[in-house]
């Protein structure tokens, strides 16, 4: 989308109120910025006689997404190593977008109800998921693995980790506590400026992409392949299991049905489910690639396409119906 304001101010930021410039300093809520903005282009623009704001929206196609098959995501997964496969395991297997994996804190993952809880997906909504059993033992031990890396840090003073939003606010010492270390975190520490503590951020996106490109190219697999690719073939293999579509929609977080129903034109069941005629024919060698030659051996003699017909009948013997 792109905004065309006539008459714009020579220097926006003389425009936006006091409280905008301390909202987008401060450690304030993405919604609560956006209320500020708002407020701002409304008081610059809205209450000052101007002609028109032309609002231009582009429209993209639909496209239909890239599936793997279970074969093809085992295949996939085996050529990742630790800790980017445990990342790659659970957005198949958990359906989670890449930043809603990598996000996760220790405190997310409930191991006795074999949950995931996202927090602030996209639209900023939480929800819960599946933790796959099959990942359980290799995630706790990874946790065991984070945890000796958490102490070591706190011997050294450091141990901390951004908190969301204005929740550091209000807790401020809950950045070094252990429920909410990063699952997965960086391997080096960095040194906030506003605050002067030494934290962890968790790992960089690029990271899993890299790996998840680089098994791709191993395993030769001839389809794109991307970390989201692993979210769609979740839903798409959820609902070939004979799922509800309405679980299915929970699952990934989608506000929408009509946004999970895209996941029904790539089932394992062909085209919109029906059978192509070409399949109907006896092709000739040349197109049935795996069939063999009419006078190979082995060969079973097919149907006669022009069965023999029946003796005609004596005219002479015949008798009148």
């Amino acid at each position: 989308m792109f905004i065309d304001l006539l008459d714009p101010p020579a220097r926006p930021h003389e425009a936006m109120p006091e409280h905008g410039l301390v909202c987008r300093d401060g450690p304030t809520r993405p919604k609560t910025l956006l209320e500020a903005l708002r407020g701002a282009i409304r008081v610059r623009h809205m209450s000052r006689r101007t002609e028109k704001a032309y609002v231009v929206r582009a429209r993209g196609g639909r496209r239909v997404p890239t599936v793997l098959s279970m074969d093809e995501v085992a295949l996939l997964l085996a050529h990742i190593e630790d800790p980017s496969a445990l990342v790659a395991g659970l957005l198949y297997g958990g359906g989670l977008r890449l930043l809603e994996g990598l996000r996760l804190r220790v405190k997310d993952l409930d191991f006795g109800r074999g949950e995931v809880t996202v927090r602030e997906g996209k639209g900023d909504k939480d929800r819960r998921t599946i933790l796959p059993a099959s990942l359980a033992r290799r995630l706790r031990s990874h946790l065991a693995s984070v945890r000796r890396q958490y102490l070591a840090d706190l011997e050294v003073g450091a141990g901390w980790v951004e908190l969301p939003h204005a929740f550091g606010v209000k807790s401020p010492n809950a950045g070094r506590a252990w429920p909410w270390q990063w699952v997965f975190p960086a391997t080096r520490m960095y040194c906030d400026p506003a605050t002067g503590q030494r934290r962890r951020h968790h790992l960089h996106e690029t990271v899993i992409q890299k790996a998840v490109r680089a098994a791709a190219r191993k395993a030769g697999l001839a389809k794109r392949v991307t970390c989201h690719t692993l979210r769609h073939s979740f839903a798409t293999h959820l609902l070939e299991r004979g799922h509800d579509i309405r679980t299915v929609q929970e699952l990934l977080g989608h506000k929408d049905v009509r946004t999970t129903m895209i996941y029904t034109h790539v089932l394992n069941r062909g085209a919109l489910g029906v059978q192509s005629p070409i399949d109907a024919l006896i092709l000739p060698p040349q197109l049935a690639g795996d069939s063999p030659p009419p006078n190979a051996p082995g060969r079973k003699p097919s149907p006669s396409r022009n069965p023999k017909l029946p003796k005609e009948i004596d005219n002479h013997d015949a008798s009148p119906q």
